[in-house]
C-alpha cells in the first residue's frame, strides 16, 4: 500500500463529524482535496480517465474535483483514496519557527559575513524585512 501524507499547515479543513456535507471553504483550502487528488493519480501514473474509473467516479467529476471548481467532503475524499489504495494522514505539528531562529543566528553575524553570503546568492532574513 502506497501512503499519502498530507502536511496542512496555515489553513484549515474544516469538517464537523456530525455534518454529511463539509462547509465551505476559502479559496486556499478549495485547492487542497484537488491537489491531494492529482498527486495520488500522478503517484500511481494514470490518467484521469483511469484514475476515475479507480475511484468509481465520472471523469468530468475528477476534473472538477482536481480544478477546484468541486469539493468533496472530507469521507468523501478518504473514501476516493482508500479506493487506490492509498491513505490521507493529517497531522498536527508545533509551529515551525525557522525564521525566528535564522534571524537570531544573523544577528550574530558581523557585516563582512552578511556581505559575503549576500554576494554568494543567499537571501538573509534581514533582506525580507
Amino acid at each position: 500500500m502506497v501512503c499519502l501524507v498530507a502536511d496542512v499547515d496555515g489553513g484549515t479543513l474544516a469538517y464537523l463529524a456530525n455534518r454529511r456535507y463539509a462547509m465551505a471553504m476559502n479559496a486556499i483550502d478549495e485547492q487542497v482535496a484537488g491537489s491531494l487528488l492529482r498527486s495520488a493519480r500522478l503517484r500511481l501514473g494514470l490518467s484521469q480517465t483511469r484514475f476515475a474509473d479507480v475511484l468509481g467516479i465520472a471523469q468530468p467529476t475528477l476534473s472538477a474535483y482536481e480544478s477546484g471548481r468541486r469539493q468533496p467532503t472530507l469521507p468523501t475524499l478518504l473514501r476516493m483514496l482508500n479506493r487506490a489504495g492509498l491513505d490521507l494522514r493529517l497531522e498536527l505539528v508545533e509551529r515551525d519557527d525557522h525564521d525566528r531562529v535564522l534571524a537570531e543566528w544573523e544577528r550574530t553575524l558581523d557585516d563582512a559575513t552578511r556581505e559575503r553570503l549576500r554576494s554568494q546568492g543567499y537571501r538573509l532574513v534581514s533582506d525580507a524585512a
